[in-house]
């Protein structure tokens, strides 16, 4: 009889929708679970692959309920993969499965646990909008329904002071709709109205959008913003060229210091 010592949780980030884009690393774990786990648009991602499997579908805000059913499955001895669009260990399911572990006192070795990682959302929107996390990012996610709102406005007036490229994930839901404003009041009081940002929605998908904007005109843009959007910030050197939004790396002034100052 199969016990907890067979079982396996594979962490499958599936990355932005497109199957090219899909690791063979993902697909390779994929075929090993004998049990899929996820949010039902991303089981229907992978529905190829799914033959012969037993599928575990839950709708989206059941991120908790999955995580419990993959690692009760797991510590039946079954072999289960759980997939999150993108990276798994980016806001996917690899924080609820872990958080599940540990509260039920998990020895770190049975079931066995694999991170899978896949191209995250950040990477797809920059790939599609140019370069724009050429310098120092950071992501940011403006669900305030997991973390305070007082926690997420301190880390937007951090980013905005340090000068980071800033990546918002989670920008804007049907009843989640002040929150992408105030970030935008926030960073302008740093960085000016000019400041170019990019919004790529459902990267790498038949429906996928891509806009480039800026701060000050971000306002009248917010309709097309939604959960599935991406929305990535320029910092002080960022700027826009044939619609292409570019954070330089430096290298340019780099040369400009050598010249100058000749060995």
């Amino acid at each position: 009889m199969s016990n907890s010592a067979d079982g396996k949780l594979l962490l499958i980030g599936l990355g932005p929708g497109d199957t090219d884009l899909q690791t063979p690393a993902a697909l390779r774990a994929l075929t090993n679970g004998d049990v899929i786990v996820g949010y039902r648009g991303y089981i229907d991602q992978v529905s190829d692959l799914a033959a012969g499997k037993e599928l575990v579908s839950m709708d989206l805000g059941q991120e908790m309920e999955r995580a419990a059913r993959a690692v009760d499955l797991a510590y039946q001895g079954r072999s289960v993969a759980v997939v999150s669009s993108g990276d798994a260990g980016i806001y996917g399911m690899a924080g609820p499965v872990f958080r599940v572990l540990t509260d039920r006192g998990w020895d770190g070795e049975s079931p066995a646990v694999e991170v899978v990682p896949g191209i995250s959302a950040l990477q797809s929107a920059a790939s599609l909008l140019g370069s724009p996390l050429m310098q120092d990012f950071c992501a940011i996610s403006l669900s305030n329904l997991l973390t305070p709102w007082e926690a997420i406005s301190r880390r937007l007036e951090a980013a905005a002071f340090g000068d980071f490229v800033v990546t918002l994930y989670n920008p804007r839901s049907q009843r989640r709709t002040w929150q992408l404003p105030e970030a935008r009041r926030i960073l302008l009081e740093h960085r000016p109205a000019d400041t170019p940002v990019g919004l790529v929605k459902d990267a790498y998908r038949p429906t996928q959008q891509v806009s480039v904007t800026n701060l000050g005109e971000l306002e009248s843009c917010l309709e097309l913003v939604d959960m599935f959007t991406t929305v990535v910030i320029g910092n002080s050197t960022t700027y826009v060229h044939k619609g292409f939004i570019i954070t330089p790396r430096g290298y340019e002034a780099k040369q400009v210091s050598s010249a100058s100052n000749p060995d």
